[in-house]
């Protein structure tokens, strides 16, 4: 497991980061963005500090990165359809007295030009220039097209 350099008795963030990176998960169990909204809203008010929290295993080795600027990418039902900016990581101890990383989130969930991608294990860094861009206020993103007519438009690369 990856832990922060805090943890291991150095200090974090020593050089200074003049990039960021984002990261990308699975919501597994989500339907939709309002899912995801709903859960984590709920999943807030059972925290002490209120704080939104995404729970993981593992530390990313890349943390000044991240919090340079960094979001965290929701692959909902097969397409990232959102991100939510990373506000920074506290150290979580399970009830099984395990160290995971608490992956400090803003509240806000910005919606974001639907890509497909393939399942996946745990967290991956996800490259800025990879990253769908964000959707304006108001601007269609899978409601433009029936969800399967858009997804298999993007198979074949037509969109």
């Amino acid at each position: 497991m990856g832990y922060p350099i805090s943890w291991l008795g150095g200090e974090s963030g020593e050089k200074p980061v003049d990039k960021h990176v984002n990261l990308i998960k699975l919501s597994v169990g989500t339907e939709s963005i309002e899912d995801l909204e709903t859960w984590q809203r709920q999943r807030s008010k059972q925290i002490k500090d209120g704080k939104y929290y995404h729970i993981t295993r593992m530390w990313p080795k890349r943390e000044a990165e991240v919090l340079n600027g960094g979001s965290i990418y929701w692959v909902i039902k097969g397409e990232v359809q959102a991100r939510q900016r990373i506000l920074g990581f506290d150290e979580k101890i399970g009830s099984d007295g395990i160290r995971r990383c608490g992956i400090v989130l803003d509240p806000e969930i910005v919606r974001v030009s639907p890509a497909l991608r393939r399942p996946f294990q745990g967290w991956r860094y996800l490259d800025p220039a990879d990253a769908p861009r964000d959707l304006r206020k108001g601007e269609a993103g899978d409601t433009a097209l029936p969800t399967e007519l858009d997804r298999a438009l993007a198979e074949i690369g037509v969109i």
